[in-house]
């Protein structure tokens, strides 16, 4: 079983839970992309179906923690996404309700849904769940990973036990890597990118189109303290067409953003983003009110792209607003 690091505090209130028997049949887990709340729902999941549990922590060598962890068991199901937007349906709601009401076949007489990295779920198919999680069978248990609270109704909310995810410490980060076997090198250049968010280290490493998107990021910001306006047209529109890698660009220039105001107050200041040396840049060409005002510009345009607006016009709309801010 993969050591969880950053979350020993949760960590102990999930085994304590398990140990009292007192376990929520619905749990709510929020944190940044790669702070490990999908590893977390794994292991309370785990915690309710281990053979043999010490004070309520399972103990990941029983064929039911070994199936978990391989995402075979057959009683631990993660619903299916759909459509253009990737979330769940309606549809994918009424086969969990439906579902539900079968028994499970397994020695721990649990049964388990894992709702993972819910963004803008459809309030129709909260809606339709929202009677289940408020009565639900005996055995049946029911976890949501996201980013935010803020992505669920009120009335799903009340219903659920709701937990959020700490990131690490840089050298939690780099210790848990090296346990993995990535190179030092390796280690160092994801941990200066993202530092204690094991999850986007290990992408990082893995991912070259992770890497190549992060590089994108630090041409924006270059792009900007230059207030060179064709050359951040030209990287916003190389961004593309996919959502996802939209909004991961614009939340790294955003933090990009944050750290420049923190640095133009305090230059000795921990930071966040994808390049400190980018954001002290940034914070000797911006002012923090400048750096601010771009910030709601990023919120609005990827706000923009929520709505389904199109994709190039929002960012083209973005770069324009920028250049007026910097120029």
């Amino acid at each position: 079983m993969k050591n969880i690091y950053g979350n020993r505090q949760l960590l102990d209130i999930l085994a304590g839970m398990a140990a009292s028997g007192r376990t929520a049949h619905s749990l709510l887990i929020c944190g940044e992309k790669g702070s490990g709340r999908k590893l977390i729902a794994k292991y309370y999941t785990q915690a309710l179906m281990c053979e043999a549990p010490d004070k309520g922590r399972p103990c990941g060598a029983c064929v039911s923690c070994v199936n978990i962890e391989k995402g075979i068991h057959p009683d631990v199901i993660y619903p299916e996404k759909s459509g253009k937007l990737g979330n769940y349906s309606v549809t994918a709601a009424r086969d969990v309700i439906a579902d539900a009401y079968v028994r499970p076949n397994n020695s721990s007489g649990c049964k388990v849904y894992i709702f993972a990295d819910c963004h803008n779920v459809d309030l129709r198919t909260q809606n339709a769940l929202l009677k289940l999680i408020e009565e639900p069978p005996d055995y049946a248990y029911f976890i949501f990973t996201s980013g935010s609270k803020s992505e669920f109704l009120p009335t799903i909310i009340s219903r659920c036990v709701c937990f959020n995810t700490a990131l690490c410490t840089e050298d939690e980060a780099v210790q848990a890597l090296a346990e993995s076997g990535y190179e030092q090198s390796a280690v160092k250049a994801a941990v200066s990118c993202f530092h204690g968010n094991i999850g986007m280290c290990e992408s990082y490493i893995n991912d070259e189109e992770l890497r190549k998107r992060v590089d994108l990021t630090k041409s924006l910001a270059d792009s900007i303290i230059r207030k060179d306006e064709y050359a951040l047209n030209a990287g916003l529109f190389a961004l593309g067409k996919e959502r996802e890698d939209v909004r991961e660009v614009l939340t790294m220039l955003d933090k990009l953003m944050r750290d420049a105001a923190v640095l133009e107050k305090d230059v000795n200041a921990d930071t966040i983003g994808c390049s400190r040396e980018g954001a002290e840049r940034l914070s000797r060409a911006l002012t923090a009110y400048q750096s601010a005002r771009i910030h709601s510009c990023i919120e609005r345009a990827w706000n923009a792209v929520e709505s389904n607006v199109n994709i190039p016009l929002a960012l083209t709309a973005l770069g324009a607003e920028i250049m007026e801010i910097v120029g």
